[in-house]
């Protein structure tokens, strides 16, 4: 699958915009209650202690697939096509 990387980067700027504060300053790393809904929705692993990383379930694959087809796909490309 390939991605139009400027419709990602248009997104990435959206989620940065959601979680700015103190007038412009946004963290680096996704939202910590964010990131905890999607745990409690079964689609991603809990992060513990340290982690930087977190593995997405096989229904938060299947889904994060799904959107990144529907949102970023190129030339209407679908998932695994």
């Amino acid at each position: 699958m390939q991605y139009d990387m400027l419709k990602v980067e248009e997104a990435l700027l959206a989620l940065l915009g959601v979680f700015e504060f103190e007038n412009g300053r946004v963290w680096k790393r996704y939202d910590f209650a964010t990131m905890d809904a999607l745990h409690e929705k079964g689609l991603i692993t809990k992060a513990n202690g340290r982690q930087e990383s977190v593995y997405l379930t096989g229904d938060g694959m299947r889904r994060a697939k799904e959107l990144a087809a529907k949102h970023f796909g190129i030339n209407g490309t679908a998932a695994g096509q």
